[in-house]
């Protein structure tokens, strides 16, 4: 009944929407009450333990890598390139605006990075070309959530730290639904203007968008592949991601000045000082769940109670999705991952398998209010009614739910590219 008191306790809290930090407080002084030696001190301890982990270094590095980016002429090189690849297609443009969401979702692991640095250079152009002002507003808002899908992810790093999973795996397996779900958004794209005439593909602007973004194309190859042939680790990818952003950046196209860097360094800071305290109480919580055996426990009651693992998939997809209309996407993974965890290993899910499933429901948490982050960017950046953005969405929330589905019963394909 114990284990029982700790989800309801979050469950309340979650209802009386409280700070995230004193949630995670409350949470950890409850687990040292009643399971452990009743020591609060001892929260602060396992906050220093916790943090105690290279891994750590690759989410400000990948978060001040994407800034860089969007300061920069990078994300604009890259939509010019895929622009002029597109033109043939019906609706290209639109096409357009969800390829090069996904390319930059490969560099930046970022949703709301990889929406302003698209959406500020595709929005005008959408409504330039004559573009429905709700399909330009929902391309852009839904596009941008390739960013925690497609690797790498800063949400997958944070469920890999948690949970102590392989962080390469799990960007080998986020692969194939990134594809599938930017390929979905992109055939809802085509099919909705089939009817707009084609154009010509024009060589010789092709060429030259290539030439001159080339440096930019280079970025998501060298980032990925180093990480895919195990040249280097995601960390040592953030590193080499940065440093080849700043130097494209700063010394090859020049677009961003040493004083523009300085400034992005510091409102990068500024992030992370809101981000890091976070992450050390919920790695007090995780380490003190994990000694005392707490999700143990939680698992063993659920057993008993849910008798298949598509039951079980199911009220854990219903879950996700309630409680990404509330909570953060980071902070959900925080504060479930841990518990969730040997839940699922119970019943023979594959802990990489229940990562994909955790990032696509919270991915949906984006689009819907009342915290829906990607909304609330969408209505500030591009100056729309929040009711507007809201219907925006609608249709590429159902394509998404299409590929959860597709994700959460066919596990094969998260884990067809990690060999699991």
């Amino acid at each position: 009944m114990i284990s029982v008191g700790l989800i309801l306790l979050l469950l309340i809290l979650l209802v009386l929407r409280q700070n995230l930090i004193l949630i995670l407080f409350v949470l950890a002084a409850y687990v040292h009450t009643f399971f452990g030696e009743g020591v609060l001190e001892y929260i602060i301890e396992d906050m220093w333990i916790g943090l105690d982990n290279d891994v750590f270094l690759a989410v400000p590095l990948f978060i001040l890598c994407g800034n860089v980016m969007s300061k920069g002429q990078i994300a604009q090189r890259l939509v010019t390139f895929v622009t002029h690849l597109t033109t043939p297609f019906p609706g290209g443009l639109a096409i357009a605006t969800v390829l090069s969401c996904a390319v930059f979702a490969a560099i930046s692991g970022s949703s709301a990075v990889t929406m302003l640095s698209v959406g500020s250079i595709m929005y005008p152009a959408l409504l330039d070309a004559g573009y429905d002002r709700k399909f330009a507003l929902g391309v852009l808002t839904s596009g941008g959530t390739l960013g925690v899908v497609i690797p790498p992810s800063v949400p997958m790093i944070l469920y890999g730290i948690v949970t102590e999973t392989s962080i390469s795996d799990l960007f080998f397996a986020g692969m194939v639904p990134g594809l599938i779900l930017a390929g979905g958004m992109g055939t809802y794209a085509f099919w909705r203007h089939r009817h707009l005439p084609r154009k010509q593909l024009d060589i010789s602007a092709l060429a030259i968008s290539f030439r001159k973004g080339i440096w930019a194309l280079m970025m998501p190859v060298l980032l990925l592949g180093g990480i895919y042939s195990g040249y280097f680790s995601p960390t040592e990818a953030a590193a080499v991601a940065l440093g080849y952003a700043v130097l494209v950046e700063l010394f090859i196209y020049r677009d961003v000045s040493v004083r523009d860097f300085y400034n992005v360094a510091v409102s990068t800071a500024k992030l992370l000082g809101a981000l890091y305290p976070l992450l050390a109480i919920a790695m007090s919580l995780n380490l003190l769940l994990t000694t005392e055996q707490v999700p143990q426990g939680i698992a063993h009651w659920v057993v008993i109670q849910v008798d298949s693992p598509f039951t079980f998939l199911l009220i854990i997809n219903l879950l996700l999705l309630a409680v990404g209309c509330f909570l953060d996407i980071n902070a959900a993974i925080l504060i479930l991952a841990p518990i969730l965890l040997p839940l699922a290993t119970s019943f023979g899910i594959d802990p990489v398998h229940l990562g994909i499933i955790m990032v696509i429901n919270l991915e949906i948490g984006f689009l819907t209010p009342p915290i829906g982050l990607n909304l609330m960017v969408a209505v500030t950046a591009f100056g729309e009614r929040f009711k507007l953005v809201c219907q925006s969405v609608i249709p590429f929330i159902f394509v998404i739910l299409a590929v959860l589905v597709l994700v959460t019963f066919v596990p094969q394909l998260s884990l067809a590219l990690t060999g699991r």
